[in-house]
């Protein structure tokens, strides 16, 4: 493959995404692919406006692609809690009165939306965030869904802390698959066979991936062991498949 012929592929930067990553810094990698890197919600509009061609796309936005296609075996998913998505408030849900949207993620504030209406039975005033500084409105009745490493942050200062994926397991019984790697084209089988490989290749690794991170705010040992799953079990895809089933109602 030429130079001018790199697959583009787009990935999220949260610490939760480095060890699908770990493989895709190899040198023969990087000789067929160009990597992108930016939080969810631009990766599946990089993708949608075709200026990726792989993006690691959060699955509530899959339905917004014309065409989609599941490339690899590999995702960000969870059996339980996440510990990284999550609405942090300093009342019960139940006197929340107002909720800041995520900028960065689409997908969790769709999650957010149908636990809301589904399970938790509140109705908030929502609010779309535009940039950081709405952390710092979570005091009395606002509350805020925070994702990523700052939600990590973010659980060291909050009284009260809802794990979005706990509450699914809760309301559901399945688990939750955050985001998938997807493609608007078919992806042959052999470039699928060496992605999966770029991907397996950090889940080895975890231990020395947590390590090299050296952040203070989590346990990440704990984290990519416990908290993250990347295999796209039959079992995290039937999650996958009733939240995109809930997301239709």
């Amino acid at each position: 493959m030429s130079e001018g012929h790199k697959i583009k592929v787009g990935a999220v930067s949260y610490l939760n995404t480095k060890p699908l990553l770990y493989g895709m810094q190899d040198a023969g990698f990087l000789q067929q692919h160009e990597l992108l890197l930016d939080y969810p919600a631009h990766v599946a509009d990089m993708l949608k406006e075709g200026r990726v061609d792989v993006g690691l796309v959060p699955v509530a936005q899959l339905p917004q692609l014309h065409d989609w296609y599941v490339v690899s075996d590999y995702g960000i998913a969870t059996d339980h809690d996440v510990a990284s998505v999550c609405l942090f408030s300093e009342v019960p849900l139940e006197k929340i009165e107002t909720i800041y949207l995520d900028y960065q993620s689409r997908s969790s504030a769709a999650l957010l939306k149908l636990l809301m209406r589904e399970f938790w039975g509140i109705q908030p005033v929502l609010v779309s965030a535009q940039d950081e500084s709405y952390r710092t409105k979570i005091q009395g009745t606002t509350a805020a869904l925070v994702i990523g490493d700052r939600a990590f942050e973010q659980r060291r200062l909050s009284t009260y802390v809802y794990d979005l994926a706990a509450e699914w397991r809760a309301m559901t019984g399945l688990s939750f698959v955050f985001a998938v790697w997807a493609s608007v084209k078919p992806m042959n089988d052999a470039w699928i066979k060496q992605f999966n490989a770029a991907n397996a290749a950090g889940l080895n690794k975890l231990t020395e991936i947590a390590e090299a991170q050296k952040y203070p705010a989590f346990d990440l040992q704990k984290y990519y062991h416990h908290h993250i799953a990347y295999e796209l079990t039959e079992e995290r895809k039937k999650g996958m498949n009733r939240f995109l089933e809930m997301l239709k109602v």
